[in-house]
């Protein structure tokens, strides 16, 4: 059960490294591409997850704001600063989840997963030094990578908040029905808080529509489809480990798209953090017995 639970959550975290290369490729303003993405999330995630229609809690809502904070400061420091810093900072959301998984969760922190963020930190360490290059599609990097600081502690509280809701369940049922509804909460409050800025709509490119649609079906409505499943298995600082293949993914996507060309400290940054993960996923697995 866990094996499938980590293979959809890299499977998550690919879609999710897709955003910035999309995001930059998208000429629509950081609110039009936060609103319409959110929109199209919202309603992806309505159809693919049943579950996520019904109880709408105050539990759901509260999480929704959490998921809503990371959502909004990720786009506007997708389109400040490089797509490599925005989700090299965002995926030092682990160091905030150790804090707040035992304080929040009652988790137990093992030495072993401080050992293993202990490699994390020197390959995000390595990612984020590789990465402080300056292109056309990063015109602010410094309020960029606060915004994506942000993004990482709003991050934070949102995983720790799905694995709260996923312990509301009932023990004998796998209910995956609040995460995904708060997700699905998290895109509306989005959109709602955007749609004032991103007016008037502007007509846009073919293009540019595409890219929005991908970026709410697939870049998070399928996402969603794997992380909500996956979470009601896994404690909330393995599901955030996990995810970090993201940031080892995202300066690919965006190299290719953009020419935003990571040094070879990115490279092998992003070495350490999937190899670090894969050890992790191999070393976890209970063998069990013929």
């Amino acid at each position: 059960m866990r094996g499938r639970a980590r293979l959809q959550l890299v499977l998550a975290a690919t879609c999710f490294s897709t955003a910035g290369a999309a995001i930059k490729g998208c000429t629509f303003g950081a609110s039009q591409i936060a609103a319409f993405r959110a929109l199209v999330a919202m309603l992806a995630i309505l159809a693919l997850i049943p579950e996520a229609r019904r109880r709408w809690t105050w539990r759901v809502g509260l999480v929704g704001v959490a998921y809503a904070a990371a959502g909004l400061l990720f786009v506007f420091a997708n389109k400040l600063t490089t797509a490599a810093n925005t989700v090299f900072l965002q995926a030092t959301n682990p160091l905030f989840v150790v804090a707040l998984a035992p304080w929040l969760l009652r988790e137990r922190v093992r030495a072993a997963d401080l050992a293993f963020m202990g490699v994390l930190a020197a390959g995000l360490a390595l990612l984020f030094v590789g990465g402080q290059r300056h292109f056309a599609t990063a015109p602010d990097p410094v309020l960029g990578n606060l915004l994506a600081a942000g993004s990482a502690l709003a991050w934070a509280f949102t995983v720790t908040g799905y694995r709260w809701l996923a312990r509301q369940r009932s023990e004998h049922a796998a209910d995956h029905g609040p995460i995904a509804s708060a997700a699905a909460c998290g895109n509306l409050i989005v959109f709602l808080v955007s749609l004032p800025r991103a007016l008037p709509l502007a007509a846009g490119r073919t293009a540019d529509w595409l890219i929005v649609i991908y970026l709410g079906v697939f870049q998070l409505g399928l996402a969603y489809v794997f992380l909500s499943r996956a979470i009601t298995q896994m404690p909330a600082l393995d599901a955030s480990l996990f995810l970090l293949v993201e940031p080892a993914l995202s300066p690919v996507w965006a190299w290719l798209a953009h020419g935003e060309t990571p040094g070879p400290l990115a490279v092998i940054g992003g070495a350490v953090i999937l190899t670090a993960t894969a050890l992790k996923a191999w070393t976890d697995t209970p063998v069990v017995a013929a």
